[in-house]
């Protein structure tokens, strides 16, 4: 069987280009079973008097969401518009978790239900470590499932369905839910939980980690065997795809009609699991809702989960550490670009935070005082932007016998300096319209004008940014050198 797969970990490059839609045209609706994680600390300095344990003297409460509440939370830092669904009771755990979840931009849709608890797990925590957990929950399995009539609602409201099952209860017909979404034509992406993942079939992807799909599949000899076997579990469900996430062995997608794909996990230093999972969700779910195919969805939620479990907690990647990643693995390119591509590589590098510099000039032969400004320039910020006359603007501003070497060259040599990111030809007499598509930060200019006096600062300027003015280097210019040569 042929194997796609990516580099190995200690060499992890990322495969894709460094590029990320809007995620805030997709709305998601998040589906499953709700918990509040409740955690109160304090100090402990003495021995109850009525039994062997600790006495905690409670100074701080902390409260958070679990569960599906998680995956709605992750979808939510990636800026997706997204709705929770699922069962909680009318109690103030309910209310707390509305509240929290409100903060972050998410709907609460709940199915709330008065003889019934919001689940709840309490931990006491004191000097950074657990005592005890205690656990509120009655098993809504006992009962029904969450209202199908709700979520049939809000499955037409939304772009694609996440079925996020802890096997508490709220999802006691899956099926129901997967068929009422397919035929509305929306996504579905499964979370799973259990023995039997044959409820789920049907659905768009389901995400299940090794040791689920070792319950489901049996435990595999080899890799082979595994594959196989992914294969295998992925027609027999009617699944377009099967998501495994195998820990440090990274993820495997499986796809109808092509060969696994591997994607190794990304190098990194590991602080904490908790939650990565649902941030593998979350991160896939929202690709596929912004047009993502499967593969590169699955690609960014691998470098999501690479983020959080480098931070301490339960924890959300956002859409601006996903860039900041790309960039560190695939930096951009450098060089002589077109105006197009200088534009989207301006996209990127203020996404990543960057401070761009921008300055323009004829730069006929390149000379010390040329080199020395340039470098002054870069000094301001992260990436530097030159803008070069071409060679009919040229010959305009400084007559007939100009440019001694014509644009292409001119830039050639510029992006050969260390100190210069990209170079772009303009043909106009002054750069003040490209500078307006650009926008730097900065817009460096040499000489003695002012910053009004420079064409495109008035722009910069309305965009917050600034127009800084250096000294050439004196006693070197272009036309002394032409005039000595000349004799």
């Amino acid at each position: 069987m042929g194997i796609i797969t990516a580099t190995t970990s200690n060499d992890w490059v990322c495969p894709l280009k460094v590029t990320l839609p809007d995620f805030s045209n997709a709305k998601i609706l998040v589906i499953g079973d709700i918990m509040l994680d409740r955690y109160w600390h304090g100090g402990t300095s003495r021995i109850s008097p009525e039994a062997p344990v600790p006495v905690v003297n409670v100074l701080e409460a902390e409260d958070r969401a679990g569960g599906a509440g998680n995956v709605a939370l992750n979808i939510s830092a990636l800026g997706s518009k997204v709705t929770l669904c699922g069962i909680t009771g009318q109690d103030e755990a309910a209310d707390s978790l509305t509240k929290l979840l409100n903060n972050h931009k998410i709907q609460c849709s709940f199915d709330q239900r008065s003889h019934q608890n919001t689940i709840t797990k309490l931990r006491i925590i004191s000097r950074h470590q657990q005592l005890i957990r205690l656990d509120f929950e009655k098993d809504f399995s006992l009962q029904s499932g969450v209202n199908l009539d709700l979520v049939s609602e809000l499955i037409e409201q939304h772009d694609l369905v996440v079925l996020s099952d802890y096997g508490k209860g709220t999802l006691q017909d899956p099926q129901s839910i997967i068929q009422a979404a397919r035929k509305a034509g929306k996504l579905v992406v499964v979370d799973p939980k259990g023995s039997d993942f044959s409820k789920y079939q049907n659905a768009t992807v389901i995400t299940p980690n090794q040791s689920e799909f070792d319950i489901v599949a049996g435990k595999s000899a080899n890799e082979e065997e595994f594959l196989n076997k992914g294969q295998q579990q992925r027609k027999s469900l009617n699944l377009d795809a099967l998501l495994v996430t195998r820990s440090e062995k990274g993820m495997a997608l499986f796809e109808q009609g092509l060969e696994p794909f591997l994607q190794p996990t990304q190098a990194r230093e590991v602080f904490d699991v908790t939650g990565a999972g649902d941030t593998v969700v979350a991160a896939l779910a929202t690709c596929l809702a912004s047009g993502f195919d499967h593969k590169s969805a699955t690609q960014i939620a691998n470098l999501a989960a690479g983020i959080v479990v480098a931070k301490l907690g339960t924890a959300t990647a956002t859409r601006q550490e996903l860039l900041n990643v790309m960039l560190q693995h695939q930096p951009l390119s450098q060089g002589v670009v077109t105006e197009a591509e200088l534009i989207e590589l301006i996209q990127h590098s203020k996404a990543s935070g960057e401070t761009l510099v921008m300055t323009n000039g004829c730069f006929d032969i390149l000379h010390a005082g040329h080199v020395a400004y340039l470098k002054q320039a870069a000094a301001l910020g992260d990436r530097l932007i030159v803008a070069v006359n071409g060679d009919d603007s040229v010959r305009r501003l400084k007559g007939e016998g100009r440019p001694v070497n014509p644009v292409d060259q001119r830039m050639e040599v510029l992006a050969g300096l260390a100190s210069v990111d990209w170079v772009v030809e303009f043909s106009e007499d002054t750069p003040a319209r490209l500078i307006g598509e650009c926008l730097p930060d900065l817009l460096v200019k040499g000489g003695d004008y002012k910053p009004d006096q420079i064409a495109g600062g008035d722009a910069v300027m309305k965009n917050g940014g600034q127009v800084i003015i250096l000294d050439f280097v004196d006693g070197v210019s272009t036309t002394k050198i032409i005039e000595k040569a000349r004799g």
